[in-house]
């Protein structure tokens, strides 16, 4: 017993639909986020204080070719989060000459309290939906970061 039948062209049609309608949503979402962490900041620098919690320490070449962002917007918001006290530089102890950037402890807690409250907001949201169909969807996403992953990779080497 199958489901009704797919027309793969019309799937792909909603998908990119869906995606590019969560995409802009996402970039109006990670604007007022930025602005949570500091009303000083834009939406950029939440991406990279998220992606120096989750991966760092990093050196800013590595958050530039991570984020796919232009060299000066990621230098110009690792200033700002570095002058806010968000952003901690220290020296790479792989290289001495290189600086690597950690989340400061300021910089953690807000990030924290933020996440929290987005958790928080999902659970609301989608309080509806069964703890499978949200397991699910984050296992479909992971899947399609890989495959974003594994096509940057390919560009950038």
């Amino acid at each position: 017993m199958s489901g009704p039948e797919v027309d793969a062209h019309e799937a792909f049609v909603a998908l990119e639909r869906e995606i590019g309608l969560l995409l802009r949503r996402s970039r109006a979402i990670s604007t007022r986020l930025a602005r949570e962490l500091h009303p000083d900041l834009d939406g950029a620098a939440y991406g990279l204080l998220a992606l120096l919690q989750d991966a760092g320490p990093l050196r800013a070449s590595d958050l530039v070719a991570r984020l796919g962002l232009d060299k000066s917007t990621v230098s110009r918001q690792l200033s700002s989060l570095v002058e806010l006290g968000l952003v901690d530089r220290t020296a790479d102890p792989d290289d001495g000459r290189a600086q690597v950037l950690t989340p400061s402890a300021e910089g953690a807690a807000r990030l924290a309290r933020i996440r929290t409250a987005r958790r928080a907001r999902w659970e609301s949201d989608m309080s509806g939906w069964p703890a499978e169909d949200v397991a699910t969807l984050a296992v479909l996403l992971e899947r399609l970061n890989r495959i974003g992953e594994a096509r940057e990779a390919e560009s950038g080497a």
